[in-house]
């Protein structure tokens, strides 16, 4: 039986995820949802993530990528950085170690762009990155 393209499969996301030296977290520890949905519109930052722990626990990191602006901006009270676009990329310097961070598209069926569109400024991403 031949695999769906467009299926998920965790287990190959995680081989993916493990090769490339990739890491996933939530930007935020504790958040409170002012609605019944999953939008970020109404998502309340409780308490972000100790970005701080986070870089000191992964000394190797040098890249950091959001996948929305509330995660972005999230980061971006931790971190003197410049607003990316999406897509694009911001140069900062947190402790010593200069790093990037990535604005990419939401991976939300909510966000108003063709997956092969997403798809093309994440592969663009992992090119830069030397990944793919």
């Amino acid at each position: 039986m031949q695999e769906s393209r467009k299926a998920f499969s965790e287990v190959h996301i995680r081989q993916f995820l493990e090769e490339k030296g990739i890491a996933l977290s939530d930007t935020a520890r504790q958040v409170v949802r002012l609605k019944d949905n999953a939008s970020d519109q109404f998502l309340e930052i409780v308490t972000p993530v100790d970005l701080k722990e986070v870089l000191r626990l992964l000394p190797d990191c040098q890249t950091l990528v959001t996948t929305g602006q509330k995660a972005t901006d999230t980061l971006l009270m931790q971190i003197e950085a410049e607003q990316p676009h999406v897509g694009g990329y911001a140069i900062f310097n947190f402790h010593g170690r200069e790093m990037r961070l990535y604005r990419m598209p939401s991976s939300s069926r909510a966000y108003p762009k063709p997956l092969e569109e997403k798809a093309a400024v994440y592969r663009e991403m992992f090119c830069e990155l030397g990944m793919l």
